[in-house]
């Protein structure tokens, strides 16, 4: 009766906390998609004139970017971390990368925000992005869903 009564416990905390089902954005000109909470993220700009890409505003001052690229420079996830890396700029601030054989991950703090940062090198010369900026008094709030929603970073 006690492990009935726990699975339950767990089965309705799960249900309660999921407020609104996520959504999915894909973008028409590179295929770039991302999902993410539109609960939070819910004042959507502005599209670019030139199609590349979608931004979302938060009430807390987050914000998150989802776009596309074309790979002009023939970057890699190894050179575009490489690039970041050697700023100099004052108020930005890497904390660690990752790369992968096509894709890289740079969070940081740059003009007081913290940001997380993917990139997914796509074999047809796109690069696709996702970043989330947030301010430091909401960390505790965006840290844990950064890497639920950079991971649904996919391309065609």
């Amino acid at each position: 009766m006690k492990r009935l009564s726990i699975g339950l416990a767990v089965a309705l905390i799960a249900a309660g906390s999921a407020n609104a089902a996520p959504f999915t954005y894909t973008n028409a000109r590179f295929g770039t998609v991302c999902t993410f909470p539109d609960d939070i993220f819910t004042d959507r700009q502005p599209e670019p004139y030139n199609g590349d890409g979608q931004q979302w505003l938060s009430a807390d001052g987050a914000s998150l970017i989802c776009s596309g690229i074309f790979n002009v420079s023939d970057d890699t996830p190894k050179s575009f971390v490489a690039e970041e890396k050697a700023i100099k700029e004052a108020g930005y601030q890497i904390s660690y990368s990752k790369t992968g054989k096509n894709w890289a991950v740079l969070p940081g703090l740059k003009d007081g925000k913290f940001f997380y940062e993917r990139r997914l090198f796509g074999k047809d010369g796109v690069i696709r992005t996702v970043r989330i900026d947030y301010p430091p008094a909401v960390k505790a709030k965006y840290d844990p869903l950064v890497g639920a929603i950079a991971g649904s970073l996919k391309g065609p």
